[in-house]
C-alpha cells in the first residue's frame, strides 16, 4: 500500500485558547482549537488516502471529519436550537452512512463541509447563552455541555485521525 500523500503537515497556525479567559471564550476556543486541528491533521492528504481503510472497521480521515460535520449539526441545529429535518448521511437503515466514502470523494469537498457545518455551529452557539437549555432531547442539556462534549467528541476523533495519519504517510505532529 504505497502513500500519494505530502508526509508533513502544514505550518500550524491553529488558534490557541486564551491563558486567561473568561468560562464562554475559554470553551469556545477550546473547541475552535480541536476543529482546527481536524483540518491541519488531514491537510496534506491525497484523496485516496484520506478514504483509505487501515481498521476492520469502515474509519478512515474522510469518514472521520464526515462525522465530525454531522455530530456538529447534530448537536448544535438539531438538539440545541431545535431544528428538525437535517439532512445526515446516517439512517435507521445505515447508521454508519457517513463512513462510507471512497477514493473519489474529495477530501477538500469534505473539509469545506466540514467548516459549513462549524460555521452553522458558532451561529447557534452565538444565539445562547451557556445556561440556555437545548430545545431538543427534552431540554437535558445546556449549551455548556453540548460545548464540552463536542469538545471531547471532537478530540477523541482527532486521535484516531492521528493515528491514522502517521500510518499512512508517517506525518506526526501536535
Amino acid at each position: 500500500m504505497t502513500s500519494t500523500s505530502t508526509g508533513t503537515l502544514p505550518d500550524d497556525d491553529r488558534p490557541e485558547p486564551p491563558g486567561r479567559g473568561d468560562e464562554r471564550s475559554t470553551l469556545d476556543a477550546f473547541l475552535d482549537l480541536q476543529r482546527a486541528t481536524v483540518i491541519y491533521k488531514a491537510t496534506g492528504l491525497s484523496d485516496s488516502d484520506a478514504a483509505r481503510r487501515l481498521l476492520p472497521s469502515l474509519t478512515t480521515v474522510s469518514g472521520l471529519i464526515r462525522h465530525l460535520a454531522d455530530v456538529e449539526r447534530s448537536w448544535f441545529r438539531e438538539v440545541m436550537h431545535g431544528e428538525q429535518n437535517i439532512a445526515y448521511r446516517w439512517t435507521d437503515e445505515d447508521p454508519d452512512g457517513e463512513f462510507r466514502v471512497t477514493e473519489a470523494d474529495s477530501l477538500d469537498d469534505i473539509i469545506a463541509d466540514y467548516e459549513a457545518a462549524i460555521a452553522e455551529s458558532r451561529a447557534v452557539q452565538q444565539r445562547y447563552s451557556l445556561d440556555d437549555l437545548c430545545h431538543g432531547r427534552e431540554a437535558r442539556f445546556t449549551l455548556r455541555w453540548i460545548t464540552a462534549h463536542l469538545v471531547e467528541e471532537t478530540a477523541r476523533h482527532i486521535g484516531h485521525i492521528d493515528i491514522l495519519r502517521e500510518m499512512l504517510d508517517g506525518a506526526t505532529g501536535e
